[in-house]
């Protein structure tokens, strides 16, 4: 069995069944609604007056992204924007710049998208990437350490962190698909 293409079905699965099919339709609204205040992706000027230490607005455009360091305990919620904000910066962009010759991508540099439509080409784009990406590794590439390029991931295989990855976009998927569930009878 060749594991490479195994792991890229498990993503596309859930890509081409629930989690992109679920993303069609966003509007602007949904995208940055609040069913309770946390944390966002804001235009630059605007704050939502977080009192958590270490709050920060980091990004690079128009548009900033809520932050803490260290991440508060219970952690806010947070809005579509922001978990695409995360998927596009921490989840795939990093990592494409990392293992597959992308562009650098870091959560203060990046210029966090300030549309619905933007945002779902962005990860449209990142996922294609990604995909590619994982696809062109053999089954010896996946037995590789991930190395230096990974804090936390060391001597663990390629393979590890394609699981890894592959659980954070079904994980924060799951959760905006449950933002637009609510959305249409909790929205103000």
């Amino acid at each position: 069995m060749r594991w490479g293409p195994k792991l890229v079905e498990q993503l596309e699965w859930h890509w081409d069944h629930q989690l992109r099919r679920r993303l069609d339709g966003l509007t602007d609204e949904e995208y940055f609604w609040e069913p309770v205040p946390g944390w966002s992706v804001r235009p630059v000027g605007s704050s939502s007056a977080r009192q958590d230490p270490g709050y920060l607005q980091v990004g690079a455009g128009d548009h900033l992204i809520d932050f803490a360091f260290p991440e508060p305990s219970p952690p806010p919620v947070t809005t579509i924007a922001w978990r695409l904000g995360h998927i596009l910066v921490g989840v795939l962009g990093m990592r494409i710049a990392s293992h597959f010759d992308g562009p650098p991508v870091d959560y203060r540099t990046y210029d966090y998208p300030g549309s619905a439509d933007e945002a779902l080409r962005s990860l449209d784009a990142m996922h294609d990437q990604w995909v590619a990406g994982v696809s062109s590794w053999t089954d010896e590439d996946l037995e590789v350490p991930v190395g230096d390029r990974e804090p936390g991931f060391g001597e663990e295989p390629r393979a590890t962190l394609v699981l890894h990855i592959h659980r954070e976009l079904i994980h924060h998927g799951a959760e905006i698909a449950l933002l637009r569930d609510l959305y249409p009878g909790l929205r103000r």
